[in-house]
Formats: structure tokens, sequence, C-alpha cells
């Protein structure tokens, strides 16, 4: 696999890339390094495990347990609950190590695993690296009483995180109707009820995971289904979330799309409005819309731009104390609440704002105007050589003739073997001749 940790954990092929025998000595590893980082000192170290619905989580979550208690961990194995679930009670039982087994929007075959740290920030760079280098390593392993211990979670934890989402708010959303599409992931159960506790009448669909099902032409990443619902059912609003949770696309009463970068200039506008937006500054990443940009400096409001990840966004937040940050793709991160992007949580918060606000999604999602955009994911070529001259020429000479109204970017995935372009222009026709023209010139100058 070349180096196991992405821009979010270990991910790929179940039970072919990340195996069971992975997910164990990941997890031995992980428990050593924490160990000698002296996380585990004075105290009995104890760590909670997570899951999204997939198939394959239920081996793979057992072989983590496994590892984990091996090497001296007690382990409370919550279930099946969205990814920021996991990190909120990783911080509120005061555990040592969060684990999550999740491919978040990926298709069902494949899976990941996803380390957080004590107080549920994700691992740090460094300490991925380290565990990658100890996987293997001979140690001395514990006997007797010495042994973690697993313990099975009966629900209380999805309680505790539901409580948790339904106290983020000061108003209660009754008389709001909310289309829900819970892309028969982990937040299948916990979603639907966190919005229905907060006041809201609720009509949910996709919230029967059986395993195989999690994405399948559904949730955040294919929205047209919570579209039509929306309508048809004359809801306020919808709110799709991914596999794991940790995103959150909404659709205005007419059915038209709400993109992170619209949800982002709500809430910081709302942020702000409460004097609760820190140095009245929105963190995002380069694939943020350039309107939500000039929406933002037309309200006097900083915007700053990160690589892309919700990991990145979170390091630029905690280094400067910034409460907002999130993607175009609907991971949102409220600082005030969570410690990564969480989808139920943003569902609320866009909800409460609606209310408190007394105007409609769509009137509020208008305060930023979304610039023409072309995304082109280039298959089949090698990644690593995107500094090539002649693509790096061609590149430039589209930027010149956008000129400031218009941008270019072309980046290697973190996540997926392949390369993003993606361009907007003044107008859709120049965006798609343009970043299609580039995607030409990827496939030529990086074949394999």
């Amino acid at each position: 696999m070349g180096r196991l940790f992405g821009t979010d954990g270990v991910r790929g092929l179940a039970n072919q890339d990340v195996t069971a025998e992975l997910a164990l000595d990941l997890s031995v590893a992980a428990a050593h390094v924490l160990g000698s980082s002296g996380a585990f000192e004075g105290h009995r170290p104890r760590a909670i495990v997570g899951r999204d619905p997939r198939a394959s989580g239920e081996f793979l979550s057992a072989a983590v347990a496994a590892g984990l208690a091996s090497a001296g961990v007690d382990v409370t194995n919550v279930g099946v609950l969205p990814t920021p679930a996991v990190a909120h009670l990783t911080a509120a039982m005061g555990v040592d190590l969060g684990v999550v087994l999740s491919a978040s929007h990926n298709p069902m075959p494949d899976n990941g695993i996803k380390f957080l740290a004590r107080g549920g920030h994700k691992l740090d760079d460094d300490l991925e690296a380290a565990i990658e280098a100890r996987i293997g390593e001979e140690w001395q392993r514990p006997t007797g009483g010495d042994v973690g211990r697993i313990r099975i979670d009966t629900g209380k934890a999805g309680d505790q995180y539901v409580t948790h989402l339904v106290g983020s708010i000061d108003v209660p959303l009754a008389g709001l109707r909310i289309a829900v599409d819970c892309a028969n992931g982990a937040a299948s159960e916990v979603g639907p009820t966190a919005l229905r506790e907060a006041g809201a009448d609720v009509v949910v669909i996709n919230a029967s995971p059986d395993g195989r099902n999690i994405n399948e032409k559904c949730g955040s990443t294919h929205p047209e289904q919570l579209q039509a619902v929306t309508v048809a059912s004359e809801a306020d609003l919808g709110v799709a979330f991914d596999g794991d949770a940790d995103r959150c696309l909404a659709v205005d009463r007419f059915g038209n799309l709400v993109d992170g970068d619209q949800i982002m200039g709500v809430l910081a506008l709302a942020l702000r409005e409460r004097g609760e937006l820190a140095h009245d500054t929105l963190v995002t990443t380069v694939m943020s819309n350039l309107g939500l940009r000039l929406a933002m400096a037309e309200a006097g409001i900083t915007t700053i731009e990160t690589a892309v990840g919700d990991r990145y966004v979170l390091e630029a937040m905690r280094l400067a104390g910034f409460s907002l940050g999130g993607e175009q793709s609907g991971h949102i991160i409220m600082a005030r609440h969570a410690t990564t992007g969480d989808g139920v949580l943003t569902a609320i918060q866009l909800a409460a704002r609606v209310v408190a606000s007394g105007t409609p999604l769509h009137e509020l999602a208008g305060v930023v105007q979304r610039l023409p955009q072309t995304l082109v994911n280039v298959n089949g070529v090698d990644k690593a050589r995107t500094h090539d001259e002649v693509l790096a020429e061609a590149v430039a000479s589209a930027e010149a003739e956008l000129g400031e109204r218009g941008r270019v970017l072309l980046r290697p995935s973190g996540t997926e073997p392949l390369v993003r372009v993606m361009v907007e222009a003044g107008s859709q026709d120049d965006a798609d001749r343009i970043a299609h023209g580039l995607a030409d010139v990827v496939r030529e100058r990086l074949a394999l």
C-alpha cells in the first residue's frame, strides 16, 4: 500500500488492503507509541472503538479491540456510531484513544482505520508515522490481569452523543419539517433521533443499513433522492449525511442543493452576529468556491485557506483559536461543540439558524453566490508528477486567461489514485472548457 496513513487515516479495499491482521497490528503499534509518549502514565489505559455499518467493520473492529486488549488497553466497543460521535465520546469519557472503522463516503467494499488521541483530536502526522514504523516489532506481552478487557456498550454512548447535539442549540426546532438522508450509514439512528429530540418533524430516507448499502446512490454524494423528497414532503429543508456522518449537505424547500461553502457562509454570519466567530475569521480549504471568499470579504469576515482535508482545517483552527472552518464537501467544524467535522451537528445548527432568523434556507444560502465550477477527476496517471513543466505552463496560461474572477486548482487526491482538476470561471462554458483542456494535458503528461 506504500505509506499506510493518508489524509484521513488508513483506507483501502477491506480484506485486501485493510485486513484483520493489519487492524490488529496497527492497534498494537498505536498502544505502544502512545504508551511510549507518556499518554498512559499513572493509569490503566482505556479506548473506545466505533464503526460505520459496513459488513467488513464487524471483523475489523473485532481485530482492533483484540489488538488493543492484547497490549493491555481496556476497550469499550460502542458499535455503529458516526465518526464525530466517537470523537466526542473520546473526549467526554476521558479515554486515552478512540478508533473509528470507516471509509466515510467511499464505496461499500472499502474501509478504513482512524485513530483519535485523548480529547478526540486526530493524531498528529508524526504519531501516525511512529505507529507505522513500529508495526511488527518484538514486544513484551502482558499476561494475567494486565491484559485489557473488552466491554460492549449497550446504547448509552449513542444517547450521550444525542444529548450533546441537542444541547448545542438554544432554540427548539418545533414547527420545522426536515427531510433527512442518512446514506444507510452510521447516523441512521442517532441523526433522526437528535433532530426529533430538538423538536423537528423529521422525514427519513435511507436509514436501513444492511452492511452492504452504505452510500449506495444516496447520502451527501448522491443528493438527488433527497432533493425530490424535500419538495414532495413540503419540508422546510433537507440534510444529507455521508457514510460516517462527518459531513452534511443541505437542500432548500425548492430542491436546490446547498453545499458546504454556503453552509459555512450561513453559519459564519450567524456566529458573528452572536459574537462567537473568533477573530471574525472562517477557515476553508483551497477547494472552497471563490464566491464564498468574495461573500465573506464583503461581510467583513476574513477567510484563511488550508490544504484539502478537515484535519488541516482543524490544525489551523487550533493554532490560532478560530471557531469555524470546513470544506465545500460538507465537513464543517464548530470548535465550540466538536473536534472534527460533524454532519448531524451541522444539520442541527443550520436548522436552528433558520428558526432563529425566521428566514428560509434558500434566502440564507443566497449570501454565497458560487462561481461556476468544474471538477474533473483524472484516473490512471502518476499523481506524484503534478509538477511537470509542460503541465505547469498550461495551468499558468489558464490562470492568466481567467484573471481575478476565476482560478485553477490542480492537486493529487490524498485518498484515491487520481489527480483532481478544478476550474472556476465567470461562466460554466469557460469553466468546462478550461478544466477539460487541462485534464487532457494531465492525461498526456502524467500517463503511467
